[in-house]
């Protein structure tokens, strides 16, 4: 006998049976992607996905629910790497547009891009474009972090009563094994 079997008694196999169904019905499988993209990060906006890139793909894509279709919206800029970077969505007034936050990973970068969705018929060619944050003096470059910090894996959320404060975190032992 070629293929090696196991027996299963009955109670276990309608436990896997069951535990399969529950996760079958609560989530579904989406169309493939154009590409293959895994450690992607992900943002909710309105009907749509906002997957933003990963350590091999720079590319951001729009996946709308209601649609299962694809879209591509932006590639990360040239000379930024990602690895194990953070995608978030920072609070916006104006309904049609969200501005997301892209920083941290193996290679630090500090982004902003202003969404608006690749789905709407207000989209043009100009918009959606991962930008480096300039300060307000001296157009400096704003970075996220400090010089020491490793930041691959870092993840974060915003809050405060104006959610004006953003709370990170990231693991200090991978950055001194790493040093």
């Amino acid at each position: 006998m070629d293929k090696q079997t196991t027996l299963q008694n009955p109670s276990e196999r309608q436990t896997e049976q069951s535990q399969h169904m529950i996760t079958s019905t609560l989530f579904q499988t989406l169309k493939e992607l154009p590409i293959p993209i895994e450690n992607t990060q992900c943002v909710l906006y309105k009907h749509e996905i906002l997957i933003c890139g990963n350590r091999f793909k720079r590319d951001c894509y729009s996946y709308h629910i209601l649609k299962n279709e694809y879209k591509f919206i932006c590639e990360y800029p040239r000379g930024i790497e990602l690895d194990g970077h953070c995608v978030m969505k920072l609070v916006d007034n104006n309904s049609n547009e969200i501005t997301l936050l892209s920083f941290g990973g193996d290679y630090k970068h500090t982004l902003v891009m202003k969404y608006v969705s690749v789905w709407s018929n207000d989209n043009n060619n100009n918009d959606n474009e991962m930008d480096k944050i300039k300060g307000n003096s001296h157009n400096n470059q704003i970075e996220i972090g400090r010089s020491g910090d490793y930041y691959i894996g870092v993840r974060a959320v915003i809050g405060g009563s104006n959610n004006h404060l953003l709370f990170i975190t990231y693991s200090r032992l991978q950055r001194k094994l790493n040093a």
